[in-house]
């Protein structure tokens, strides 16, 4: 028999967190919620890592604010740089047709 998979949503996680740091048995809180320590120690090792931007469900990067950041300005760099190149190739097009 197989086991499911239970998937928690994010305000469960973060709720759980902000509470277990308020609790001094956390082997006791994570049975009392349905979970393993070992998940309640991993989503606390998460939060404090990335803070409001943990548990962003699935498929989703994990990303502090600087790192939004820089890709935002990594995709806007990569459009630029396509436009540049178009514009080389049109000049060059529209030059050769002048002669």
């Amino acid at each position: 028999m197989e086991k499911s998979r239970k998937i928690y949503d994010t305000a469960f996680k973060v709720n759980a967190v902000k509470l277990s740091y308020e609790r001094n048995n956390l082997s006791a809180y994570a049975k009392e919620l349905g979970i393993t320590s070992a998940q309640l120690y991993r989503w606390r090792k998460e939060y404090n890592e990335y803070g409001p931007g943990s548990f962003p469900g699935n498929g989703s990067l994990k990303q502090t604010e600087e790192q939004k950041i820089i890709a935002k300005l990594q995709k806007q760099l990569k459009e630029k740089d396509l436009e540049h190149e178009i514009l080389k190739k049109a000049i060059s097009i529209i030059s050769k047709n002048d002669r």
